[in-house]
């Protein structure tokens, strides 16, 4: 062979060979690691190696394929954990399940040896989640389905915690169906490994020298999946997955330090706009605040800051969620100090004062027009999209509910007396009472005393509204809860998919209300001489509201619902009544001294859920894809998978009334499965499924909805350990469902 630049002139071979070398030389100092002379570029997507790393502050990562910003920070994760396995374990269930709290404390060890390796040198590109799963990542399941792993790596996993990892591969030896585990694997850890955008620290202004100073309140920056923004109920509920792996802990990596990140921005964000509901990032992240399409055609009294606010819906349910994570921290980790160190209080005031003025009517006695605390219109072809009347809504009579625009869908509501939303309002403004009685009692916040009535006063006061107006008749099943009335006797008939709904009521105890139970006050955290006389009563004097004396995470490995009482240490004694038929029924009076007003709650929720769980209910959803309740937010014929997990999780309340564990593991089994059947094999839960058309979804990236079913999982497991079945065939977690 005859190479092109020899052949020729003289002076074109001499050029030739000069840059044959020159192109030899640059090849070979390419491929040296000439690591003295030259360095990589700095990659937003690639996580710093430990030299480059401050191991003295906490790590945070505000990366993003919308906000990429040479200020922005790259998280170190420092879960080490190995990518699955495929081999099958043949270990049995006793050798793998040991009580959660035990684990907490076994892996104190891990989290020490975790944060001293090296942090994890891969150079490999930090890929988003929806880029990850279009990879089809293997290895795949074993099973039929074929899930692909979609966990990111260790290294590009947002926030690191040992004892999941722990769980994840106990879970591995009692879950025997490949798909049925790989599904749990995916999705139970996703909001951790993927949507903690950020976490840090509150900076705090000097008003004189205007210069500002890092403090040490918490922040927690949640998205929501493939939403860049921080809603309240999205982000409490997603968080509120981890329920069972919370441990009281002052550790800067700990998910306590997470959890308080988030009540802390919670707290700031509600006193920002207590009718707002979805939130931008924090300043001190130094994320660019996204920006909302839609913000120019929302009018919205009074108006915000979409700087500071993403999206303003009044959504009462986002207020509960607050209260809810609030209470399951509380209960978890006997830790009152923190609720009066930051901005709980001004928080749950705002919060109070908000929905206390939306309990007004439309018309005054003489007949007047009311204004109201919270307006919204919005040029839209959707009717869910804009309140009528001119951001009004439809009337209401005044009944104690308090009104709300917007269902936990994001939709506008028919009538706007939405009952699931009051009923989480006020079982856990009786809750969070407790806390802020506490408070008081230590004197710990001068508001505290005065709101802790309050609290309880405006719950006393939904309930009545509740019993009087949203109990009807539906002619196919008795009494049932009506979705919406508006206090003149009009009532909406249905269920909607996403929580609070009609179907998840048990999730929050709301049968159970004030002085159905004895158990240990907050108040008393701080007294260690009270007997349990004393603690009697005053017990009967100001009943608690904790839920019922059911196997807690307290007390149980798996349980997904927190105890009502502190976890560490307390020294309280603590009083149980003893649970009766009564138990399921509450009494109502109101305030002009009408003979009280009783219902069967148990029997009308048994009501409802059947009505909810059937064609009657019109957004329920039925085809060969999935069957579930779903809503108005993507239109009828779509179910969501989160509806049939809610359905399952609330089949192991007493309230859902099975006549036999064999009819309730069959219920629970139906919905599993379903579930399991409608990933159209991704391998994580979708937003909406079409019930007849499993490959038309919505949503990638949809933590909320995840999280829930590794709740439903824990559940299970929970009660098949009691039962002396879990892994074995007969348990749901033992069997093949590869049919």
């Amino acid at each position: 062979m005859v190479l092109p630049f020899l052949t020729g002139s003289r002076r074109g071979r001499v050029l030739g060979v000069a840059i044959l070398l020159i192109t030899l030389v640059l090849w070979l100092g390419y491929q040296t690691p000439l690591s003295t002379v030259r360095q990589d570029p700095f990659d937003l997507h690639t996580n710093p190696t430990p030299e480059a790393s401050n191991a003295g502050k906490p790590t945070h990562d505000h990366t993003s394929s919308h906000h990429e910003s040479p200020a922005q920070e790259v998280e170190e994760d420092e879960d080490t954990a190995d990518p699955p396995s495929t081999s099958t374990s043949t270990s049995t269930a006793e050798d793998v399940i040991t009580d959660i709290d035990e684990l907490a404390v076994a892996t104190t060890t891990t989290e020490v040896t975790a944060t001293t390796e090296a942090t994890p040198t891969s150079t490999a590109r930090c890929l988003d989640f929806k880029t990850l799963q279009e990879q089809n990542p293997e290895p795949l399941s074993e099973g039929r389905r074929k899930f692909p792993y979609v966990r990111p790596p260790p290294e590009c996993r947002k926030f690191g915690l040992p004892a999941l990892e722990d769980l994840i591969e106990r879970m591995k030896k009692v879950i025997r169906d490949p798909d049925l585990f790989r599904l749990f694997e995916n999705s139970y850890p996703n909001t951790l490994d993927t949507m903690i955008k950020w976490r840090g620290y509150a900076t705090k202004k000097d008003k004189t020298t205007g210069e500002e100073t890092e403090t040490d309140e918490e922040l927690t920056y949640v998205i929501t999946g493939d939403i860049d923004a921080m809603w309240l109920r999205d982000s409490a509920s997603q968080i509120y997955s981890y329920l069972p792996l919370l441990e009281a802990s002052e550790d800067k990596d700990s998910l306590a330090s997470l959890w308080r990140g988030a009540i802390n921005s919670h707290s700031r964000y509600i006193i920002i706009s207590p009718y707002c509901h979805s939130f931008q990032p924090p300043p001190e992240s130094g994320i660019k605040p996204s920006t909302n399409a839609a913000y120019p055609d929302y009018h919205t009294m009074p108006p915000f800051d979409p700087k500071l606010v993403f999206e303003c819906k009044w959504e009462l349910d986002s207020l509960a969620s607050f209260l809810q994570i609030s209470t399951a921290y509380y209960t978890r980790t006997g830790d009152l100090d923190f609720f009066g160190k930051y901005s709980w209080v001004d928080a749950v005031e705002a919060a109070v004062d908000a929905s206390a003025a939306m309990r007004r009517g439309t018309y005054d006695e003489e007949g007047h027009v009311l204004p109201s605390a919270f307006t919204f219109t919005g040029w839209t072809n959707r009717g869910s999209e804009t309140l009528t009347n001119d951001g009004l809504g439809n009337p209401v009579k005044e009944n104690g509910m308090v009104r709300s625009a917007f269902r936990p869908s994001d939709d506008t509501c028919i009538f706007q007396l939405l009952t699931p939303s009051n009923m989480m309002w006020a079982a856990y403004l009786e809750q969070a009472s407790e806390i802020m009685h506490g408070l008081a009692e230590g004197d710990v916040n001068p508001k505290a005393a005065n709101l802790t009535v309050e609290m309880r006063k405006l719950a006393k006061g939904i309930r009545r509204g509740i019993a009087l107006d949203a109990v009807v008749h539906h002619r196919d099943f008795g009494e049932i809860f009506a979705y919406e009335v508006d206090g003149y006797g009009g009532a909406n008939l249905m269920d909607d998919a996403n929580i609070p709904s009609l179907l998840a009521m048990p999730l929050w105890n709301y049968t159970f209300p004030a002085g159905k139970q004895m158990v240990k006050s907050v108040k008393h955290t701080a007294r260690s001489d009270v007997t349990a006389t004393e603690t009697e009563e005053e017990e009967e004097s100001e009943p608690s509201t904790a839920p019922r004396s059911r196997p807690s995470a307290t007390e149980t490995e798996y349980a997904t619902e927190p105890s009502a009482a502190p976890r560490s240490g307390a020294t309280t004694t603590a009083t149980t009544t003893t649970e009766t038929d009564e138990d399921s029924k509450t009494s109502t009076s109101t305030e002009t001294g009408d003979e009280e007003k009783e219902h069967d709650y148990a029997k009308i929720y048994q009501n409802t859920r059947k009505f909810v769980l059937s064609t009657a209910n019109p957004y329920f959803a039925k085809g060969p894809a999935l069957s579930a309740v779903g809503g108005p937010h993507l239109g009828p014929g779509r179910g969501w998978p989160m509806a049939a997990t809610v359905a399952a999780l609330t089949a192991f309340d007493d309230l859902a009334g099975f006549a036999s564990l064999k009819k309730r593991d069959e219920a629970v089994a139906e919905q599993l499965f379903a579930v399991l059947n409608s990933t159209a094999g991704t391998g994580v839960i979708h937003e909406t499924v079409h019930a007849w058309n499993e490959t038309q979804w919505t949503r990638a990236w949809f933590g909320w909805a995840n999280g829930l079913f590794g709740q439903l999982v824990l559940r299970i497991a929970e009660d098949e350990e009691a039962r002396g079945i879990l892994g074995e065939e007969e348990g749901l977690l033992g069997r093949s469902w590869q049919d």
